[in-house]
């Protein structure tokens, strides 16, 4: 049986922290595991040395951390919905009925077929009240008339 040789090593070992971000996602160890995959190649390619081949990886993953870091935050604001899975912040603006009184401290309000907690200004049932923010899943809400 032979063993295994530096490069495949390092493509091993890219995998596994690629495959430990997918389970216990964290953003993270993906560049990290790149990092490794990128070194596991230019081994491959070039025959590195283990020295020379920690110092690549060493350079990608602080490089590749660092990128992403820098210019994720960015790409997930220009996207073309950026609040696709934040249901509540997709509500802000709408006009809805009250279904339960409104208070400072809380209240119902009908969105489509279902009800949300609600808080905002006092409002009695049956009043409109339109959404102007949410805090995680309570809609702040403000009397029109």
């Amino acid at each position: 049986m032979m063993g295994l040789t530096l490069a495949e090593l390092w493509l091993i070992g890219g995998a596994l922290l690629v495959a430990a971000e997918m389970i216990a996602p964290g953003f993270f160890l993906i560049w990290v595991g790149g990092a490794a995959m990128l070194t596991g190649a230019l081994v491959w390619g070039f025959g590195l040395s283990a020295e020379v081949a920690l110092i690549v990886f060493a350079i990608a993953a602080v490089g590749l951390v660092y990128a992403a870091r820098t210019w994720l935050p960015y790409a997930a604001a220009s996207a073309p919905e950026p609040q696709l899975n934040q249901r509540a912040a997709r509500l802000i603006g709408q006009v809805v009925r009250v279904e339960e009184a409104i208070s400072p401290t809380g209240g119902r309000v009908a969105v489509g077929d279902g009800t949300w907690s609600a808080r905002g200004g006092d409002a009695t049932v049956g009043a409109m009240v339109k959404i102007t923010a949410t805090d995680g899943n309570v809609l702040i809400v403000e009397k029109i008339d």
